[in-house]
């Protein structure tokens, strides 16, 4: 049996080129280091698209202005945009870029993670979802939907 594809012809945008990090100046080892837009772009850009052999840069689905910060607040809300408003995926997708930020960000920040207004036919339900804690703890203990994550957050050679 053939799976069909939610959006068999996505639109595929080209990589932007990758910021090295220059570091600190500072020699003081007690000084707090901030986290920025970039960095946390630089967690998900390559996370793997589930349906396509792509990640969610080149599909457009995050974008570095997608991620805002507040490192007053311990905040970062990520907002994605799906590439289709009927994406079955979307829960999918969000759940990627939780688990990647909740493992890549120290344990004190808060994550947000939101699809585009007007990207989605379910927005509300899909954002309610999306950062729920007990539902993301249950989805999280299904072991074919965590492999399918581990599969989308595995490095690429790209």
């Amino acid at each position: 049996m053939v799976m069909e594809l939610i959006n068999a012809n996505p639109v595929v945008h080209e990589r932007k080129e990758r910021h090295t990090r220059q570091a600190p100046e500072s020699t003081d080892e007690s000084a707090v280091e901030l986290i920025d837009q970039l960095e946390i772009f630089e967690h998900i850009r390559d996370i793997k698209d589930p349906e396509h052999p792509y990640s969610l840069e080149e599909l457009n689905v995050v974008t570095e202005d997608s991620v805002e910060i507040s490192n007053e607040l311990s905040h970062v809300r990520v907002t994605f945009t799906p590439t289709v408003e009927h994406c079955s995926m979307a829960t999918l997708i969000g759940l990627c870029l939780r688990v990647k930020l909740m493992r890549s960000l120290p344990p004190h920040y808060k994550v947000d993670i939101r699809v585009a207004p007007g990207s989605h036919a379910t927005e509300a339900a899909l954002n309610k979802q999306l950062n729920d804690k007990e539902r993301v703890a249950a989805a999280l203990e299904n072991s074919n939907l965590l492999d399918t994550v581990e599969e989308c957050l595995s490095p690429t050679l790209g």
